[in-house]
């Protein structure tokens, strides 16, 4: 009976240990929440794959086909801000764990009559299922992450699980060229076998609520954050509405996912137009993922020499983003793969660098700011359908070269995004660079009085702020 009575919730207005958690301590929980990476990066690497196929199989334009992607990144747009972050918000990191996964389960298990059916209105409402599960975990994994450990490791933490996510992203495509839609199994086989892939992953992902609900994990509350703000800048960030930094994050991160989402969709179609064969081109893909899960890798190494700032990696990532993807566009052939494939490996490090430098300073607004990031992951339902309208329009006008062309929507995406690495760079560096040197959580805590008070008269206003202040 213990175990079923015992507290797996914790206030959020609640000052908890977590504010001084160490390296040593954070490692355990941290690891079991990149598991989470990998499964989704395997559900979104294989809806990649699934796109080019969807377009033979049931006779549909490229346009109609990003239909998938708007199912899938539409939940983002309404899960973080409302019913997750509130989740997240009233109940704490592992009931949003535990909720997430339960949605995800029922998105796998309704692939099954979607493909019996052979319909494509059913892949885009169970896709949408599923995208409701896997942002409702995103809304809790990226701020846990971001946050459960010394704040100078943040960018290198969620730069990891993203890789650990890309790894999957990776084994997705690889498998479904090998053994879902090998030369040897036609298109209608290979999407009875995916069937049964969603149905193995709805298993897996029953035994993971367990393992949340069992599992020791620290609950990190607004509080804790607004506490750890004042001990490393003795920085109130005021209202929510003055969090600009926030903001431009969430634009930045909107316009990148939309242009990477955008790329990734069509990354097969495009090597198709070059010449390759479909499974050629999902193996292509499959290795352009490996190198972006591989420098993803390379990217949290580089963060851990000082020198290295989250904030200069940033913007030459993104700025590489731009340069490769515009040569895409304009080359052909073998020439055009390559360079398709190098966008992949300098997209690695931009949305974990741009999800953590969104949350310095934000304090007891930490989790909301974390929401809204999360919500920006929408980018992917609206920078696709564009991309695969240009390309549909360019093939209706005979073009020889749609697919390279539509690349210049995302191009416009990574150009829009790179407002935010200017404001970091140039606007706000003093406090990104403050939480990047502070020694909380790695030197030894040195132990301070605060009164956490209580919500101030602004609270019914949504101003509501906890006052730590220091008194010895």
């Amino acid at each position: 009976m213990g175990l079923w009575k015992r507290q797996i919730t914790v206030s959020d207005d609640t000052v908890t240990s977590a504010v001084h958690l160490t390296l040593k301590q954070s490692l355990i929980p941290n690891f079991l929440v990149t598991i989470l990476f990998f499964l989704w990066g395997f559900a979104y690497g294989l809806l990649d794959v699934l796109n080019p196929h969807f377009q033979k199989s049931l006779d549909i334009t490229p346009s109609m086909a990003s239909g998938l992607s708007a199912a899938y990144f539409g939940a983002y747009f309404l899960c973080p801000p409302t019913i997750s972050g509130w989740i997240l918000r009233r109940f704490g990191f592992r009931v949003t764990f535990m909720c997430g996964l339960a949605v995800l389960a029922v998105g796998c298990l309704l692939m099954w009559p979607s493909g019996v059916k052979a319909s494509f209105g059913g892949y885009c409402g169970s896709m949408f299922v599923v995208g409701t599960g896997l942002s409702t975990l995103e809304t809790a994994a990226d701020p846990f992450l971001a946050i459960c450990g010394p704040p100078r490791y943040s960018e290198i933490r969620l730069n990891l699980a993203q890789a650990v996510q890309a790894v999957g992203s990776f084994v997705a495509p690889l498998l479904a060229s090998r053994v879902f839609f090998a030369s040897t199994v036609d298109t209608a086989q290979g999407l009875k076998n995916v069937q049964w892939v969603y149905l193995g992953v709805a298993c897996f992902v029953g035994l993971l609520i367990i393992l949340f609900f069992l599992a020791p994990m620290p609950e990190i509350t607004d509080a804790d954050m607004g506490t750890q703000e004042m001990e490393i800048a003795d920085y109130d960030p005021g209202p929510l509405k003055k969090q600009y930094n926030l903001f431009l994050a969430v634009w930045s991160q909107f316009c990148y996912v939309g242009a990477q989402v955008a790329v990734a969709n069509y990354f097969v179609n495009f090597c198709e137009e070059a010449g390759k064969t479909a499974a050629k081109s999902s193996d292509i893909f499959a290795a352009a993922q490996g190198l972006y899960a591989f420098n993803r890798f390379l990217a949290g190494g580089l963060m851990t020499i000082k020198s290295v700032k989250p904030r200069y990696v940033l913007a030459t990532y993104l700025a590489m983003c731009f340069v490769f993807v515009l040569a895409a566009s304009q080359s052909q052939g073998d020439a055009s793969i390559a360079m398709l494939c190098l966008v992949l490996c300098w997209e690695s490090a931009c949305f974990a660098t741009i999800f953590t430098l969104g949350l310095r300073g934000l304090g007891r607004h930490t989790k909301i700011g974390g929401s809204l990031i999360v919500a920006a992951i929408s980018g992917g339902a609206v920078f696709p359908p564009m991309t695969g309208a240009v390309a549909t329009h360019l093939q209706k006008k005979n073009s020889t070269k749609p697919f390279h062309m539509a690349m210049l929507i995302p191009m416009a995406g990574f150009i829009c995004a790179w407002i935010y690495p200017i404001y970091v760079n140039v606007v706000n560096k003093e406090l990104m660079d403050t939480h990047r040197e502070t020694d909380v959580g790695i030197a030894p805590r040195v132990e301070k009085e605060y009164d956490l008070g209580q919500v101030d008269s602004n609270a019914g206003k949504g101003e509501g702020h906890v006052n730590a202040i220091e008194r010895a």
